[in-house]
């Protein structure tokens, strides 16, 4: 056995934290994401350092916020040399590996993602097996299209244009399950860790590209989950109250999600249905991919990262989707597992933030630290539940996609263990809830005279953060 641990990354995409009967939910199954829970610690309030992908992404890779990488939407990409942890676990030894979405750069129409393979090496990853997400997989080759052939990848996009103009839809999938993007990811991982000589540790980070819309669950786990059994959206809260700012800059999010105000609300429980089926599915893989492990004598010395990069409304205050700072968007699953390091069963409250696993990382696997990455290992809290580890957590978005022409640039989101606070870079404040008395966001205190007080308070946090988190690109 290699003298460090082997590391397995599970990702999902668009995965919010209460998408887990560990976590509560009553009436979705995962017992394989619950395994790693009952096994390891759960983080119950990590955020994502933005609700959107590529930004995420380019955040957990890299330990650094937006305003450090300036990836802030779904295009471009980082410098190929630009430090990753899959940089400093290479140079400890290990053999670093991707299977599955990376949206690491823009997916663009008629492309492959063979062609990006050098880009990925350069970014630290040994063995790159990229494929993308739902929608860019209609339009963009990679090895999972050339597994299917062109009649399977017809069929697909075929489908994909129906959904085109209504991406809440939840009819069920052409494909079959195993033809299904999320099963050639799970077991492209499995046959990665059978293949795989145990002479060095691994680092295998597979990533799902479900949960992510469409709702296109395939086969038995289109129908797995009856519509009338999902329970009930998180009503939308208000507008009466809110600044002129506020009601303008969340109705603008709105109708750039996708041209809706309010999402119909018969639409919410088929497409909930569609969701669950497509994160059983997952859970499924996420088992198989343990067992792999198992069978080769390695689990017992992995350590076993389990994360979303953001959540999804799916109907909570009338929305679908994310880039928004509710719950439903910005809290995510974050699951360790390490037996003997880590406890088994324990559930954390306090706050936390994906890049944190950069610095967990490296400090499993006995690197220095990194000298600009803003995380912060998991683990001594993971281990006590009293040591201390952040007391409010943050997250980022550009606004601009949603006001073109005016207002604010960005909004930034700050998250104590009692209050949730979103303020413009106009420093108008949009949002503020309480979270120990209104866990559900129904009352908007951003106008409130009487949240004043609270409202410079985390003014000041965020002032401090930013001037914390400064790096020189």
């Amino acid at each position: 056995m290699p003298d460090k641990p082997h590391i397995l990354i599970l990702m999902t995409d668009q995965q919010r934290a209460d998408a887990m009967s560990c976590a509560g939910h009553p009436v979705l199954r995962t017992p394989n994401m619950d395994r790693i829970a009952a096994e390891g610690v759960r983080f119950e309030n990590a955020v994502t350092t933005c609700p959107l992908c590529m930004p995420a992404r380019a955040a957990f890779v890299s330990g650094l916020y937006n305003h450090n990488h300036h990836i802030w939407r779904n295009r471009g990409r980082l410098p190929a040399e630009d430090e990753t942890f899959f940089h400093h676990l290479r140079r400890a030894g290990y053999q670093t590996a991707y299977i599955g979405k990376s949206h690491f750069y823009e997916h663009a129409a008629g492309d492959h993602l063979r062609r990006h393979e050098a880009y990925m090496h350069a970014r630290g990853i040994d063995y790159v097996h990229e494929t993308t997400g739902p929608w860019a997989t209609a339009k963009t080759g990679s090895y999972l299209t050339d597994a299917w052939g062109e009649a399977t990848w017809s069929a697909f996009r075929a489908d994909y244009e129906k959904r085109r103009g209504t991406p809440w839809a939840a009819w069920p999938s052409p494909l079959s399950e195993d033809d299904f993007p999320d099963s050639h990811v799970g077991r492209q991982a499995v046959e990665f860790v059978e293949g795989r000589p145990d002479d060095r540790p691994v680092c295998l980070f597979a990533a799902f590209g479900g949960p992510h819309e469409p709702f296109d669950a395939p086969g038995r786990y289109a129908t797995l989950y009856d519509p009338a059994s999902v329970p009930p959206a998180i009503p939308p809260e208000p507008i009466e109250g809110l600044s002129p700012a506020a009601g303008e800059w969340l109705g603008a999010r709105r109708r750039f999600l996708r041209g809706e105000e309010r999402v119909p609300p018969e639409l919410v429980a088929p497409a909930a249905a569609g969701y669950f089926g497509k994160i059983a599915l997952i859970d499924h893989w996420v088992g198989q991919v343990l067992d792999a492990f198992a069978a080769r004598g390695w689990l017992e010395d992995t350590l076993v990262v389990f994360w979303s990069d953001h959540g999804e409304m799916l109907g909570d205050h009338g929305w679908f989707f994310k880039n928004v700072f509710y719950e439903s968007s910005v809290r995510v699953p974050l699951l360790l597992r390490w037996p003997g390091r880590v406890p088994a069963g324990a559930v954390r409250p306090q706050p936390a933030e994906t890049i944190d696993v950069f610095d967990t990382l490296l400090a499993a696997a006995g690197c220095e630290p990194s000298a600009r990455s803003f995380g912060r290992s998991l683990l001594p809290a993971a281990r006590d539940p009293a040591a201390a580890h952040r007391d409010a957590a943050f997250s980022e978005v550009t606004c601009r996609e949603a006001r073109p022409q005016a207002g604010p640039a960005r909004a930034t989101m700050v998250r104590t263990d009692h209050w949730k606070y979103v303020v413009a870079d106009t420093s108008e404040p949009l949002m503020l809830f309480d979270l120990a008395d209104d866990p559900a966001e129904q009352r908007n205190l951003a106008a409130d005279p009487g949240s004043a007080g609270v409202r410079a308070d985390l003014d000041r946090r965020i002032c401090g953060w930013l001037l914390q988190t400064q790096v020189s690109q």
